[in-house]
């Protein structure tokens, strides 16, 4: 017990040191107008040198990251119905899908798989 304590506080040392260090050595700029704005030859920009956003694009990325996170919670769930209960696995595989099924339902609700809008 007494080495767990030891090595939480040594870790938590180090981390805060590594934190600190890093706030101390890191680069500071002051944000001026002159240095934020896009160059054109000494010109004001004609237009906006950001352009806007998709928020279709955020709301897709969004789906597929949430896609790749089912993937990996539903390939293990194969080995652990081999090593457990058969009854407890497959409810367990069932809920677990139905939340996704539900998930995709509201999605589809929503027109958030309507791709051409």
């Amino acid at each position: 017990m007494f080495i767990i304590e030891i090595s939480s506080i040594m870790l938590i040392s180090i981390t805060s040191l590594l934190t600190m260090l890093g706030f101390i050595l890191s680069k500071k700029s002051l944000a001026d107008r002159e240095k934020s704005s896009p160059f054109e030859c000494g010109f004001d920009p004609k237009s906006s040198s950001r352009m806007p956003f998709s928020l279709r694009f955020f709301l897709i990325t969004i789906i597929l990251v949430i896609l790749e996170v089912e993937i990996a919670l539903i390939l293990p769930m194969v080995m652990i119905l081999n090593m457990s209960n058969m009854l407890i696995g497959l409810i367990t595989s069932f809920t677990f899908l139905m939340i996704l099924l539900i998930g995709l339902y509201h999605e589809w609700n929503q027109g958030m798989l309507n791709w051409t809008e």
